[in-house]
């Protein structure tokens, strides 16, 4: 199977991190290193245009004018949920608050990343002019190892759920038995592949927004799903495990389920930890201009989000896989904290700020 693009490594990569690092380099610079905390950057790119449907007159799965000329396109129902941002950052990037191809793929690897962005698009919003006779053995490579070396059998599962909102699922192939983490868009061909892995013995669902397909999946492979007891809805009243307080709880020796309530009040992350993971579903994500923890989507608490966010400084682990946005590698564990500490800071300034401008107005 393929590899999916590399995660961003805060020690290494691309453009300046964002605010909440800078006043933490200020305060402490014994802490953070002058070079650190570096996420990519995409060029901007001008749009191409192209006629509307001259017969209609209606944009029904129009191609982009932003869209530059040639074999791939984004059309006009994309709904800016970043996947195919950065799947395969080479050939998309985001103009106009939704995404378009920036750059036709020139060789083998990018036309892969391309053609996985595709079939991972929870809206089907990416399309070819031509179709492309390669698409079947793309299928074939979901899901997709992360990093083979550094994250033996965790996986990318692709095939993004409208349903979910565009939620990213992951797949852990574990000897105690597999966890399949969100659920993808249900397909067979998918199904498969994930057989061949061993199939699924758990389905691990961190919060209510991101379940989709959770039925087809658990009939198909006939998993337990995990789910908070205060998430559940009329749609997953039947899931075999409801979780009951504020745990932790451990699912065999090295999978830890931490409540971090906030964006709902029965979201859960996965701590995996043998591989120093926290699969952090829409608790805590990394969008192209840095953490977040997506305010506007909250349906709890946000203050209780943030302080959820400061609890996982106590626990051990150098990877954020987020149901949303980029995968994030720290250096060390000194790193990752550096970073969620000064986060959590400037959240707790803004929110304080906020309170005190409503009692004046």
């Amino acid at each position: 199977m393929a590899m999916a693009n590399k995660a961003i490594n805060l020690s290494s990569v691309g453009s300046v991190f964002p605010s909440s690092v800078d006043k933490l380099k200020k305060k402490s610079s014994n802490s953070v290193q002058k070079n650190s905390f570096r996420v990519s950057r995409i060029p901007s790119v001008k749009a191409v245009q192209s006629p509307a449907d001259s017969a209609t007159g209606k944009w029904v799965r129009q191609r982009r004018p932003q869209n530059v000329d040639g074999d791939f396109f984004v059309d006009h129902t994309c709904i800016d949920c970043d996947t195919c941002r950065w799947m395969a950052p080479q050939v998309f990037t985001r103009v106009d608050g939704m995404s378009a191809v920036y750059k036709q793929p020139t060789c083998e690897e990018d036309r892969l990343k391309a053609l996985q962005a595709l079939l991972s698009c929870p809206t089907s919003s990416i399309r070819t002019e031509v179709p492309p006779p390669d698409i079947i053995e793309t299928q074939k490579t979901f899901p997709i190892p992360i990093d083979e070396k550094k994250l033996p059998g965790v996986y990318h599962c692709g095939y993004h759920s409208e349903k979910s909102y565009g939620a990213t699922p992951y797949l852990i192939v574990h000897p105690e038995g597999n966890i399949l983490i969100d659920s993808p868009r249900f397909t067979e061909r998918l199904a498969h592949e994930i057989e061949m892995l061993g199939g699924v013995r758990y389905m691990f669902l961190t919060h209510k927004d991101d379940v989709a397909d959770h039925r087809k999946w658990s009939k198909r492979f006939g998993c337990d799903r995990i789910l908070h007891s205060q998430d559940v809805e009329d749609c997953t009243i039947d899931v075999e495990i409801k979780l009951e307080g504020s745990g932790p709880w451990s699912l065999g020796e090295d999978i830890m389920l931490i409540h971090s309530p906030g964006h709902t009040e029965g979201t859960v992350c996965l701590l995996y930890k043998s591989h120093k993971i926290l699969f952090t579903g829409d608790h805590l994500i990394m969008r192209e201009y840095g953490l977040s923890i997506m305010e506007i989507y909250n349906k709890s608490s946000v203050p209780e989000q943030v302080d959820s966010v400061k609890k996982l400084l106590e626990f051990n682990f150098t990877w954020i896989i987020p149901g949303h946005g980029r995968r994030i590698e720290f250096k060390d564990v000194e790193e990752k904290n550096a970073i969620l500490e000064a986060f959590v800071c400037e959240k707790y300034a803004q929110h304080s700020s906020a309170m005190n401008s409503h009692l004046h107005v």
